[in-house]
């Protein structure tokens, strides 16, 4: 069934339908973007095989970078973003767990 709600992303050459409301779709968008460019890194490097592994050293990077740009004083206004981007996180964490995602094909 087809939810309006749904965008479909792709992560590393396979598809995500992830709900997500109108205005978030620009954020997620751009999250699922960055996220594989991260992975693509990581596995175009040879060090890490296999998607769920690469998913997972994308998460601890990305994670990483966010821990560190915490600890730097703060700007202004930077909470929203912060909060934005622990919400796409959790998208994106729902969306890896996803059983059987949509191979592209």
């Amino acid at each position: 069934m087809s939810n309006g709600n749904s965008i479909t992303v792709q992560i590393l050459d396979k598809e995500y339908s992830i709900i997500c409301p109108q205005e978030e779709r620009t954020n997620l968008v751009s999250a699922a973007r960055y996220l594989d460019g991260k992975m693509r890194e990581i596995r175009s490097s040879g060090k890490v095989i296999g998607a769920d592994r690469i998913a997972v050293m994308a998460a601890l990077n990305i994670t990483h970078d966010l821990l560190h740009k915490q600890e730097l004083p703060e700007a202004p206004g930077n909470g929203s973003t912060r909060e934005q981007v622990r919400d796409l996180l959790d998208r994106v964490d729902l969306a890896l767990a996803m059983d059987e995602p949509k191979a592209q094909g």
